[in-house]
């Protein structure tokens, strides 16, 4: 047992602070049983943090504040790795990632190909909801993002500084993907993605 506990610890510290993981994330050291257990102690011994049943992180620490809250994008993807499905950040925090919001919402929702759910940490709520293929379709990329954050901004409500942000913050490689992945827009989210990716600049 003890062999099978110093590996997990060499796992978590190869990641480093910040990682969240699972019970999965050591299937090929033990049994399920035995990395439970291990699992179980170093919570116990405050190297790691138990995050809900199942899920755990090693946290990031701050000489003023402590330990420090994790991370939603890293939750929601230990969360993904482990029951093989894909997640996208939407809403309010999609804008937020981008810098088009400074809002930091409460509850963060991502979109997934799999079973929905909810799960609270400390003072954030994070979901995960179900939807369609089609808004799945640009998944882990950057278009799904920018998509997403301006579907929860509005037609009515995008501006020029908006236009701006995105225009500075994307990379070269950035704007040919969501070049690329337009089709998968709305006709104005498409207009003026080919304005951000240097296309149709005329678009205002």
């Amino acid at each position: 047992m003890q062999t099978i506990e110093n590996k997990i610890i060499s796992r978590i510290y190869g990641h480093g602070r910040g990682w969240c993981f699972t019970p999965n994330d050591f299937a090929d050291i033990g049994s399920t049983e035995s990395v439970r257990i291990s699992l179980f102690r170093l919570a116990k011994k405050k190297i790691i943090r138990r995050l809900a049943n199942g899920l755990y992180d090693y946290p990031e620490e701050n000489e003023q504040l402590g330990l420090l809250s994790p991370d939603p994008d890293t939750i929601a993807r230990a969360l993904a790795h482990r029951d093989a499905i894909r997640i996208q950040p939407t809403g309010a925090y999609a804008a937020n990632l981008l810098g088009l919001s400074e809002q930091v919402p409460a509850r963060i929702v991502f979109l997934t190909d799999g079973a929905p759910r909810r799960l609270r940490i400390g003072n954030q709520e994070i979901v995960l909801r179900r939807t369609t293929p089609r808004n799945m379709a640009t998944a882990g990329r950057i278009s799904g993002m920018v998509i997403q954050a301006l579907r929860y901004i509005g037609k009515d409500r995008i501006t020029s500084a908006h236009r701006q942000i995105l225009i500075r913050r994307l990379s070269v490689s950035d704007k040919q993907q969501i070049y690329k992945d337009r089709v998968y827009a709305p006709e104005w989210i498409r207009r003026l993605i080919e304005h951000v990716a240097g296309e149709g600049s005329s678009y205002a």
